[in-house]
């Protein structure tokens, strides 16, 4: 038989699955000159996910659907305007290769949550377009263009349990125990990051005290390693809650409701207006589950467990 060789494999279509993130706590340090806050914060990627389908096409398109039947996908934007396609340009600058693919962003992670669904779509289509243009990039030559891209976008690359410092951009993997449980409710509409962050500084102002560069708890830090839903639950902050709860009074119902049903711990997730609630065990979280759909308060409630890893190419063909 004659020994031939075609080239490098170039797939038709690539796969990518990716998390939802939670801030499992959110320290705001002052305002810079530059505008942004310096942030110390610890990721948690959690069981909710997008997949991203990276197809050989001529030209950039981008289509958004539901993952599944009750997934939320208004108001997502399918051009420019999705931090995706412009990973892709992104990406295809970085490589000079032409931006030539179509991006369908298949949707679970909660819109406008604070679970940075948008970050991961990016980190998604940063791994997916690498794989379908062979462009071969590394792991870290990833993560400086996802750094570009937003604060939140490395760690939906890396996944797991992690600090976030700076603007969140850079990550440090952390020790945390496995087969954390969580009861997520999704609030029916989205809050301003930049309102959130905006009324922080405002309500500092108003309390005339000085502020402290952004740190992590330590006792965070060690009930992580334990994986006890309790001490972890009472470790949690998050220094938006106030401010997000102020703009939308019935976050703050819903952290007092899932707390009323027994959830180890109650947060707002990032910016919101998500809250997740720390549950101990499969019993705790129907019962938590139960009473937040009973409150009427919030859109859907999911169940997750985290840690889970980042953004995985799950199809190549």
């Amino acid at each position: 038989m004659e020994d031939w060789d075609d080239g490098p494999f170039r797939p038709e279509a690539v796969t990518v699955r990716v998390p939802a993130k939670i801030n499992l706590s959110l320290s705001v340090g002052p305002l810079r000159p530059d505008g942004y806050h310096e942030l110390v914060t610890v990721f948690h990627a959690v069981s909710l996910y997008d997949e991203i389908v990276a197809r050989a096409a001529r030209g950039l398109s981008l289509t958004v659907e539901p993952l599944r039947r009750d997934s939320d996908v208004a108001g997502v934007p399918d051009d420019e305007h999705n931090l995706a396609w412009r990973a892709a340009l992104l990406l295809a600058e970085y490589a000079r290769v032409e931006p030539d693919v179509r991006l369908t962003i298949r949707k679970d992670i909660p819109v406008a949550g604070g679970m940075a669904g948008g970050s991961a779509d990016a980190a998604a289509a940063l791994l997916a377009c690498d794989r379908l243009w062979g462009t071969g990039l590394r792991r870290d030559e990833l993560h400086d263009l996802a750094a570009r891209l937003g604060s939140d976008v490395p760690f939906a690359l890396h996944g797991g349990t992690a600090i976030g410092s700076g603007r969140g951009e850079h990550i440090t993997p952390v020790l945390a125990a496995a087969g954390l449980e969580w009861v997520i409710a999704v609030y029916d509409g989205g809050l301003s990051t930049p309102k959130v962050f905006e009324t922080c500084d405002t309500r500092r102002r108003r309390d005339s005290r000085e502020i402290p560069e952004p740190s992590v708890h330590p006792d965070l830090m060690t009930t992580l390693r334990s994986g006890d839903a309790l001490r972890v639950g009472a470790a949690l902050y998050n220094d938006l809650q106030p401010a997000a709860i102020e703009l939308l009074p019935e976050i703050g119902d819903l952290l007092e409701a899932g707390r009323a049903a027994g959830a180890a711990g109650a947060l707002v997730s990032g910016s919101g207006p998500t809250t997740v609630f720390l549950v101990d065990g499969p019993v705790s979280a129907a019962e938590v589950e139960e009473q937040l759909r009973a409150s009427g308060l919030c859109r859907a409630v999911r169940r997750a467990r985290g840690p889970v890893p980042g953004a995985l190419v799950s199809n190549v063909r």
